[in-house]
């Protein structure tokens, strides 16, 4: 794929729409597809940011197929503490594996929302929800820009390597303080930056699809929930990548780039908030 910059946020929305319709035809099909990996083969190779993040346990409760179709890089609904009676919104919920284990953990008096823009994830997570047969489990078309839920209206804003896709974070988590009720938890997986980044992975789209070329800075990215006016932020990382993890999609992607400048620079995060209660 030819290197491009991302200059504007309908640019990389079609790029990453196509890839995750590809991606949910790949799982319900039985393969496995990766978040991260780039390149026509990354499928075979096990992905050092998507693998094993379910206990066998978890796994065990969702279709073959949700898991196939997981595309993360973490477990918020393990990290979020859901509890029984709380209404949880997935941004960007894909094959719904993460929707569904919240719906499990909420119990019939709670309610899980999926949200994805992709037609192709959508019926995939439809069908996976008919297969588990939970009835408090509904998934919504549309942007994490412009989450179709009412103010105040939700306990917890979960997502798993999504809210990096993004062109418009600060727009993204602008949304999730809307609808969190006063109290409710910001509680999402994503990649997260520390230390400066090569120009070269910043202009490359398909690493900007992959999950790492949109990733902000761990300053930043506090900076940007504070702005939107979250507080007790905290970005604990559960995974931090070496120079032979970045390889894979650094040579996925075709960048002529020694994997070393980037040990350690990238990481999976488990990103708390919370909405302060009006006083």
């Amino acid at each position: 794929m030819a290197t491009q910059t991302p200059d504007s946020g309908e640019l990389i929305r079609e790029h990453v729409r196509a890839r995750y319709g590809r991606l949910a035809g790949q799982s319900s099909c039985g393969c496995g597809p990766t978040c991260c990996g780039t390149g026509p083969d990354a499928a075979k190779v096990e992905d050092p940011i998507s693998s094993n993040l379910y206990a066998p346990g978890e796994a065990a409760l969702v279709p073959v197929e949700a898991l196939a179709a997981s595309l993360g890089c973490g477990n918020p609904t393990a990290l979020a503490h859901l509890a029984s009676g709380e209404t949880v919104v997935d941004l960007g919920s894909g094959g719904g594996i993460d929707v569904l284990l919240s719906a499990r953990r909420v119990g019939p008096t709670g309610k899980a929302y999926g949200l994805d823009m992709t037609d192709q994830m959508l019926a995939l997570a439809r069908e996976n929800q008919r297969r588990t047969g939970l009835e408090n489990v509904e998934f919504l078309k549309g942007e994490i820009e412009h989450i179709p839920l009412p103010d105040d209206s939700v306990d917890v804003v979960i997502s798993n390597c999504v809210i990096n896709l993004s062109a418009d974070k600060d727009q993204v988590l602008a949304e999730a303080f809307r609808v969190l009720r006063p109290g409710g938890r910001f509680a999402v997986s994503d990649i997260v930056v520390r230390g400066e980044v090569p120009a070269e992975v910043r202009r490359s789209v398909e690493l900007w699809m992959g999950c790492v070329a949109g990733a902000l800075e761990e300053q930043e990215y506090r900076d940007r929930l504070e702005h939107a006016g979250f507080t007790d932020v905290d970005i604990e990382p559960t995974r931090v990548y070496t120079a032979d993890d970045a390889r894979v999609f650094i040579e996925g992607a075709g960048l002529a780039l020694d994997p070393a400048v980037v040990d350690g620079r990238f990481m999976s995060a488990f990103v708390r908030a919370v909405k302060p209660r009006v006083k």
